[in-house]
């Protein structure tokens, strides 16, 4: 009897440790989209959104892949302002001057749905060269390789002077 208390002690001490599970601090610094706005009247840079819904399994892959590598990271937080944009948030939203409600024929938010030009799909991510720009929607899990282009595109200002495809011609990854 005493070996049948053991183990079963063991095992509930062993549950109870595997079943609390610390996760590591995000790398990138996200904000609100009412932090980024605040910050961006101070100080205007990028802005990186990242759509994605809490069932979305490749979103989970992208946060732990892409958004944990140390280089992506570090580039991410010193030339963006970057948010986390739930798709499916019910509660009204406010970009720019302009709110935004939830629509039942999307399952998602307004906002979600102009970022994404009405092509729900997650993760998408959304970059925007200033706070008043056309959303430009990158949709699809992106490997830390694959979003270094368009991360550099925005953040070092290329598009101020370029196209994208343009852009490509000359880029070299050091990712």
């Amino acid at each position: 009897m005493k070996k049948v208390n053991v183990f079963f002690i063991v095992f509930i001490i062993a549950f109870v440790f595997t079943s609390f599970k610390i996760t590591e601090k995000d790398k990138v610094h996200w904000l609100s989209i009412e932090e980024m706005q605040l910050a961006y009247k101070k100080k205007p840079k990028p802005i990186i959104v990242d759509v994605y819904t809490s069932w979305c399994g490749w979103c989970k892959v992208m946060d732990k892949e892409t958004y944990s590598n140390d280089q992506v990271a570090a580039y991410i937080n010193e030339k963006y302002y970057a948010v986390k944009l739930d798709a499916e948030a019910k509660e009204p939203l406010e970009w720019n001057g302009k709110k935004y409600g939830y629509m039942a024929q999307y399952k998602a938010n307004e906002l979600a749905a102009y970022f994404l030009n009405g092509q729900m799909g997650y993760p998408t991510t959304v970059f925007f060269s200033s706070l008043e720009a056309n959303p430009a929607p990158l949709a699809g899990y992106l490997k830390p390789k694959e979003i270094e282009s368009p991360l550099k595109f925005f953040g070092d200002g290329f598009y101020k002077t370029k196209n994208f495809p343009d852009y490509l011609k000359g880029f070299t990854a050091s990712w």
